[in-house]
């Protein structure tokens, strides 16, 4: 799964890796915001990475928790999916809104290897420095949006993005440079 190679996504360690997950999630999702100090805790426990100044509003989701770095100055908005099976980067001062979803999964075309041999493959994502995906943005495997990129509302970014530039659609395109 590290190496973003088909695995069999009902091995037993990845199962415990989710179930980790799910009870970190449930503790985390069952605080209040103004109970900073225990969620900054468990989420230390749950991601790969936090950096400082970090909000993530509850509910938040995830798989597995461990594959998921958020560096500093981060806010992420309620209702964030984020699928970490491949590696998930969220870079320094980047706003997700609310509903988001980061997918890093995805299978086989073939039944048989989807449906019966439960094949999965992960395909990192990378959001970048100062970068802002607006409420229901979906961003699918293997995409980078680059830094202080803007990503529309509803969006569906399937392709990478470059830096500096507000994009929008489904599939999402680049409509312009940003301008400051």
């Amino acid at each position: 799964m590290l190496r973003g190679e088909l695995f069999c996504y009902k091995d037993p360690e990845l199962e415990a890796g989710k179930h980790r997950g799910s009870r970190l999630l449930e503790r985390l999702n069952s605080t209040g915001r103004d109970e900073a100090e225990a969620r900054r805790a468990i989420l230390e426990e749950l991601l790969g990475h936090i950096g400082a100044d970090v909000v993530i509003v509850s509910p938040f989701y995830c798989e597995y928790g461990s594959q998921i770095t958020i560096e500093d100055g981060v806010f992420i908005n309620l209702n964030a999916m984020l699928i970490d099976v491949g590696r998930i980067v969220v870079r320094q001062g980047a706003m997700l809104g609310p509903a988001v979803q980061l997918l890093t999964a995805t299978h086989p075309l073939d039944p048989e290897g989807r449906v019966h041999q439960a094949l999965e493959l992960g395909k990192p994502i990378t959001i970048g420095e100062e970068a802002w995906l607006g409420g229901g943005t979906i961003v699918l495997p293997g995409v980078t949006i680059g830094d202080r990129t803007t990503v529309g509302a509803g969006s569906v970014v399937t392709r990478d993005l470059p830096p500096d530039v507000i994009a929008v659609g489904n599939p999402a395109r680049v409509i312009r440079k940003r301008r400051d």
